[in-house]
């Protein structure tokens, strides 16, 4: 895929040239305006896959099956948008970035919309709607702020717009509890799904401007384009180690998102309303953990020693709550919890940024889409994984020492590598 602008359209070319020469937006919206835009985007397609899972235990009653097959559904969700955003590249590529995220959040939407019916099948094709909508949003946002962001306020700015994850759980949590007790868990999770489709109509007052510089469309076959990004992170080392550690990264923080309601409510006795509010406060940690952590590698800290201080605050987050009981303090719960959510929600955005930083000029999509396609693969591999512990085992705790072995190990890589 080439990174040429399109040749018929000079003004294009003009703005992406002044773009890269300054390191300044010349938007005629202005920064703000791409970087509110691209962060309710992303709030909306989490919201979207987290719906079903902050009021997992009243699906699964409904349907007849088990909590722990929330597993399956965010193992089905998240296969599907690995695929989609291995070829987002080209999907940016073809339609612009704001287009390829309005269809990402219709599709969310017509995801939860089968969710929704009440059906197992319809429900896991949903799932994979859910997913493909999903997967391309990231590489999308990266490709608009790398040309917006000035080179020293990278890990900032994406911490930011990564705030959107966690502020999608906040609403979620504080809004789709209350409406499943009072109209039931369809209506709940059709209520996102009417906000997905509010938001896609929004995005469009950014579309004319933003995807007018987007990368010539190539037509290289399906297989191709999605075994480029992969290949890109295969030879970059650098690339490789960030993607390798998101793949455990992704898990816990996964874990928090989805499953801490469910743990909450069946482990230790507490109401989905209540769940669901604690589920709340630890996505306001992890937006507020991910501009501090952004502030912080930015500040002069570095992107490795900020990342193996996150890793070290996981690994005592997933040992304390694993060691919750029935009469834990609830002010502890909540201490554990917000320094938990800080950082097993707010790693993201110093990724996000460091991935942009070295991805070879013109290919930021291409690098995100691929180091992505990795951090996906551990939700994949780690959910069901999650889940089967909990069967095993009668409850949630042991699933949340799960993640001990998994992020020492990540802490030997960095310390290994040495400063990038």
């Amino acid at each position: 895929m080439t990174t040429d602008v399109n040749p018929q359209n000079n003004s294009a070319v003009a703005s992406s040239a002044e773009s890269k020469r300054t390191g300044n937006p010349v938007f005629n919206n202005g920064p703000l305006s791409v970087l509110v835009i691209t962060l309710l985007v992303q709030a909306l397609v989490t919201a979207a896959v987290l719906a079903p899972a902050v009021i997992a235990p009243a699906i699964a009653r409904s349907l007849g099956l088990p909590a722990s097959s929330l597993g399956i559904f965010i193992s089905v969700v998240y296969i599907s948008a690995i695929c989609a955003t291995l070829y987002s590249g080209t999907l940016i590529g073809k339609w612009g970035a704001i287009r390829t995220s309005q269809i990402g959040l219709l599709m969310g939407a017509s995801g939860l919309a089968l969710v929704a019916t009440g059906y197992v099948w319809p429900g896991l094709i949903g799932a994979a709607l859910i997913g493909f909508g999903y997967g391309p949003i990231t590489p999308a946002s990266s490709h608009i702020l790398i040309r917006t962001t000035p080179p020293h306020r990278l890990s900032t700015v994406f911490s930011i717009k990564q705030t959107g994850v966690p502020l999608g759980g906040v609403i979620v949590g504080l809004t789709v509890p209350p409406q499943e007790a009072a109209f039931g868990w369809a209506w709940a999770i059709c209520s996102i799904s009417v906000g997905c489709v509010v938001m896609a109509v929004i995005a469009q007052c950014l579309r004319a401007e933003l995807d007018q510089d987007r990368p010539a469309f190539s037509r290289q076959s399906f297989i191709a384009s999605i075994v480029s990004p992969v290949r890109l992170v295969m030879s970059h080392r650098s690339l490789l180690t960030l993607a390798g550690c998101s793949f455990v990264f992704a898990g816990v923080q996964q874990s928090l998102s989805s499953y801490l309601s469910t743990y909450l409510n069946l482990d230790l006795g507490w109401t989905l309303l209540a769940a669901g509010f604690a589920l709340s406060v630890v996505q306001i940690a992890g937006m507020t953990g991910r501009i501090l952590w952004g502030r912080v590698a930015d500040g002069g800290l570095g992107v490795r020693k900020t990342l193996i201080l996150l890793a070290v605050i996981m690994l005592a987050g997933c040992i304390a709550t694993a060691m919750f009981s029935n009469d834990t303090n609830h002010f502890w719960v909540y201490a554990v919890l917000i320094l938990f959510g800080a950082s097993g929600a707010g790693w993201n955005g110093v990724y996000l940024a460091e991935v942009a930083r070295l991805a070879p000029q013109g290919k930021v999509g291409l690098a995100t889409g691929g180091t992505l396609a990795f951090t996906y693969f551990g939700i994949v591999f780690w959910m069901p994984l999650f889940g089967l512990i909990a069967d095993a085992t009668g409850g949630y705790r042991m699933s949340y020492m799960l993640f001990c072995v998994p992020l020492l190990v990540c802490l030997g890589f960095f310390f290994r590598k040495g400063d990038q």
